[in-house]
């Protein structure tokens, strides 16, 4: 059994340690606390990331709050770049990333997705309100 220490762990999962120590308290981390330390199996984080042949709907801990789910509708590769094109309700958001990481994902259209935005502003707009 491989054992990771905190450290590690946040190392994994791309968090911080105190993130990592929270999820852990929290009981959102599979986790052992052993004295003041934090023991976590790498098989079960990388269970979480989806890694090694876990299912497609693993659980993925994110820091991002704002998560959408939706369906491919549209995928054009080009280059060095990706336009990817996703079916969110009644609404179409577009993001460009990189065609290496379109294909690592596997992306196709009728995939379903998450969209996830993380940003430092976001503007909210009304119709019909003050201008």
């Amino acid at each position: 059994m491989n054992t990771l220490n905190a450290e590690q762990a946040a190392e994994l999962l791309h968090l911080n340690v105190k993130r990592v120590q929270g999820l852990a308290r929290a009981g959102k981390l599979p986790a052992s606390r052993i004295g003041r330390k934090w023991l976590f199996r790498r098989d079960d984080l990388e269970a979480l990331l989806g890694a090694k042949g876990s299912s497609p709907h693993a659980a993925v801990s994110l820091s991002a709050r704002n998560r959408l789910r939706g369906r491919v509708s549209g995928l054009q590769l080009d280059g060095l770049m990706a336009e990817v094109q996703i079916r969110i309700g009644d609404q179409e958001l577009v993001s460009m990333i990189t065609s290496s990481s379109a294909r690592r994902l596997g992306l196709a259209i009728g995939d379903e997705v998450l969209a996830v935005i993380k940003s430092t502003e976001i503007m909210v707009g009304k119709e019909g309100g003050e201008v």
